[in-house]
Parts: structure tokens; sequence; C-alpha cells
């Protein structure tokens, strides 16, 4: 969930750029023809599953007991079938593959699985992820192949968890990781690269492409110029940005549908934008259709909470409009006065605050300044400031930012940790400091009731709250946009949750073959 980026990255970068402006290559920069190039706008904090590196499967070096198909549904991956789960659903029992090895060649057992999932639980280790799996009471490993999971009560997404990559028993490696994945890896270049190769071992089959560079570049520009000069083989990149490819010869451009919203959160101890009325008037003020027409170039929809509409655990009811005469009558109603430079006073206090988004993000920076023109319009002073993460993450209790989040899996996902008051203030998660007891009991239930009816309705729920409290402005679900140089059979888009970068399309590449 992170997304801290690099300078040296962005350094990096750059410098490519001036590269390429000075010649125009014939393939990847330095790369043999045999090896394939993404370009991803952000470098990993870590390559740990434990300490929270891609725990929805994504990955390529691990594996976890399941995976999931493009479509969403979980298939076994080392497990050799799907679960038996008790009929209290208190515990989960999956048996594993034989034959299983790590890419160091040593035997997979399940006591490897249950000390993954131990180390992830020890408060020692402060996994990012920990509270994800805090319905576990115990791991068991009876046996070489059979690992039982004690529950400390029914917890319906447990199954999905399990996509979690499995490591070797003894190792909490950050930056040199053994998995059992499809990719081996080889190095790490921080700021600039990391390379993989395939593992020809591989218990699903060996991948067609050999050789397998990540390269960082957070700047969108940037990473548009590379792939148009041949240093990237593949790369998501913003729409506009995306567009001069679309019809391009050689080059195939995928719109991904996904669960990835881009919101404005609003700090809640913020003078201004603690009053939930300044909150409710910006959200009517911003015209989101406007936003997908101009700014996504028609690939999203508007957005108005968490959850995506294309999910079943989706709210009809939480939807809104754009109104800013009604925005205008709020603001007056709440005290907020206007002035006479045009922006609205109360008790001697300014409407006005700063709107974070990350310097590199076109995207975001094109949203901060819609939504800022927009907010003008009904007597708000929105000041856009582009930083990099490093900057805007010690400042997220304090001032507003464009952030993304979002999950196509089950509503537990980012939601838990996004509004629960216990994760108030900690990084990433509850960024704004919400606090509102009910929507924690309803978080509370959607996690643990044992019904999916229940379920649904503590989720649908929760739902309203967030749109009443006005915890964030929601404004766009994206479609992501991939470009890809070459012709590949086996790609198969699904649906795409926020974090894109060995996950989502990318998350296929093992089955990808070049076209013949």
């Amino acid at each position: 969930m992170t997304q801290s980026l690099r300078r040296s990255a962005a350094l990096c970068a750059v410098l490519a750029l001036f590269a390429a402006a000075c010649s125009v290559p014939q393939g990847p920069a330095d790369a043999p023809d045999d090896t394939f190039v993404i370009g991803l706008s952000s470098e990993f904090d870590n390559l740990s599953p434990v300490l929270g590196f891609s725990p929805d499967g994504g990955s390529l070096f691990f594996d976890g007991l399941m995976s999931r198909s493009p479509d969403l549904t979980l298939k076994p991956a080392l497990a050799a079938g799907q679960p038996e789960v008790a009929g209290d659903g208190k515990t989960v029992t999956f048996t594993l593959k034989e034959g299983l090895r790590f890419h160091d060649g040593k035997q997979l057992t399940s006591e490897d699985v249950e000390y993954t999932y131990e180390a992830l639980l020890d408060p020692a280790n402060n996994s990012t992820i920990r509270s994800d799996y805090a319905a576990i009471k115990e791991v068991r490993a009876p046996d070489p192949r059979t690992v039982v999971f004690e529950l400390k009560h029914a917890y319906a997404p447990l199954v999905q968890r399990t996509t979690l990559g499995i490591v070797p028993k003894g190792t909490l490696e950050k930056t040199k990781p053994v998995g059992t994945g499809p990719y081996r890896f080889v190095s790490w270049t921080p700021g600039d690269k990391i390379v993989l190769e395939a593992n020809k071992e591989y218990w699903g089959g060996a991948p067609a492409i050999s050789k397998l560079v990540l390269a960082f570049a957070p700047d969108d520009n940037v990473r548009a110029t590379r792939l148009r000069a041949g240093d990237f083989d593949a790369s998501v990149l913003p729409p506009k940005a995306a567009a001069q490819f679309r019809g391009q010869q050689g080059v195939t451009v995928y719109d991904v549908p996904s669960a990835d919203y881009r919101a404005i959160l609003f700090p809640m101890t913020h003078p201004v934008t603690g009053d939930r009325a300044v909150r409710e008037a910006f959200g009517l003020a911003v015209d989101r259709q406007a936003m997908v027409d101009a700014i996504l170039a028609g690939s999203g929809t508007p957005a108005y909470g968490p959850i995506s509409p294309d999910t079943k655990w989706h709210n009809p009811e939480v939807t809104g409009e754009t109104n800013p005469e009604q925005a205008k009558k709020v603001l007056d109603e709440a005290g907020w006065r206007e002035a006479g430079d045009g922006i609205r006073e109360k008790d001697g206090r300014k409407a006005e605050f700063t709107l974070m988004y990350p310097a590199g993000d076109s995207l975001r920076k094109e949203l901060a300044l819609a939504a800022a023109s927009d907010a003008k319009k009904i007597g708000l002073r929105v000041e856009p400031a582009g930083l990099d993460w490093d900057a805007i993450e010690p400042r997220l209790g304090e001032d507003a930012a464009v952030m993304g989040y979002g999950s196509p899996y089950d509503p537990d996902y980012v939601n838990y940790e996004l509004f629960h008051s216990d994760f108030k203030g900690k990084g990433f998660f509850n960024p704004g400091l919400y606090d509102n007891p009910e929507a924690d009991k309803l978080l509370e239930k959607g996690r643990s009731a044992g019904d999916e009816a229940t379920r649904e309705q503590a989720y649908s729920d929760l739902q309203k709250i967030i749109k009443d409290d006005q915890v964030y402005s929601y404004l766009v679900f994206l479609k992501h946009v991939y470009v890809i140089r070459g012709k590949y059979d086996g790609i198969l888009p699904g649906v795409d949750g926020h974090e894109h970068a060995t996950g989502g399309l990318f998350a296929g590449l093992p089955a990808w073959k070049p076209a013949t």
C-alpha cells in the first residue's frame, strides 16, 4: 500500500531521458534481445512478503498457497487443492503439492508456511500487513505437507489472504529474496532496477520470457519517453500519455478495468477541512464527469465511495452529483461567508488549504488542479503542491492530498486500515485521523461475521457512514492503461486493484509467449 518513491530513481530516469534524446536505441537499453523491460512508477520498500511485499499474489518471485485467476477466482498454487474448512469456520486445512522447491534447491514443507505466517504475526517484525491476519490464532505443521490455520473467530477472507508468498524457514531476507515463483532474483540496484531470470524448474512450467528487468521511473512523462525510445518494453501510463501509442504498429494498448480510485484525503484536525460542511461543499463542487472526459480521456468512471460499483459489495445508495449552488448554500449555512476577495471566511479564518500530490504523477496533478479550480468557484482557495512522497507522508495528517487506493477483492482489504481508528496516523493507514466508533464496529463485524449476508449489510452501512462523514472526496475510478511493445499470446486482462507494479496484467507475465 505504501507509495514511497526514491529520489535516486527520479535522477536515473531523468538521466536516461537525456540519453534517449541523444540516440534512439533499437531495443531496451543495455539489455540483451531476450530481456523484457518493464518501466515501473515506484520502487519497492522491500522484497519480503512477511514485511508486506505483494501480499495479494502479484509477486513473480514467490507463490502463495493460493493464487488468483484474472477473473479473481482463487485457484491452488502451492496447495494441492482447495482447503478444508471446518463447519464453524475456525479451522482451515491445506495440503501442499509434492516436490516443491525454493530457488536455492531447498525443499518447501509445511514448516516454511508455518514460519512465514508466524513471522508476519510477530510484533517484533513490525509487518505493515499484520492486522490483515489478526484472526489467526496459530498455524500448525502436523506433517511436511499439511498446514492448519486455527482462527480466533470465523474470518471469511482467510483463504483469499493465503495468496501471501511463502519464504524459507528462518529467513527474513528483504533485498535478496528466495522464493518458489516463476522468476528467480538476480540483483537489485537501488534507484535503478531489479533483474530477474526465469525459474526453469518452476512447478508451473518455465516462463517463455527468460529475462526480466523491473526499471524504476517515477515520472510519467519519462516512462512514456523511454517506452517510445525503446528503453522499455512495457509500462502503465496515464491515459493522455498512452494516447500517442494507440494505433502504433508493433504496440498494443490495454485498457484494464480496476477498483483503483483517486480521492482527496481531508485531515480531520485541520481548522478548515476539519469542518464537515467544507468537505461536503467541496464534494458538491467537483465535476467528476469532466475529469473522466478530459483528464482520463474516458478511461474511467466517477467515484463517490471506496468500493467499486463493479463489485457485488457496492452500495448503490452511495452516489452523488455536481451542484455548485448547493455547495454554496452548505457553506453559507455553516457560517463560511463570502469576502471581498472571493474567498470565504469564518471567525476570521480564510477557507483555504493545501492540496498535495506526488510531483511526478501527471494524472494526480491534473486532478488536483481541476479540483482546485472547481473549489474556487464556490469560494474555497485550494493551493496544489507537487511534492515527493518523502515530503508528503509526514504531512498527511495536516494537509489534504490526492491519494490512490482500492481493491477488487474482499471489502475487508484496504478499508479496515483506512477507516478504523486503531490506525490513525500510521503512515498511509488512516492518514486523515478519522475516528468514528460506529465505523469501527462495522469494520469489525465485517471481518468477523460468519455469514455473507451479515457481512454485506455491515459493508453497505459502512459505505453510507463514510459518505455521510465526507472522509474523502472520491473523484474517479481508473482504467489502468498498459502499453506493451511487441505481440504476445497469453495476455489475459482481469480486474486490477490499486497496486499494479508486478501485479495486475503483469502478474500473468510468466504465461506470456511471443506471438508467432
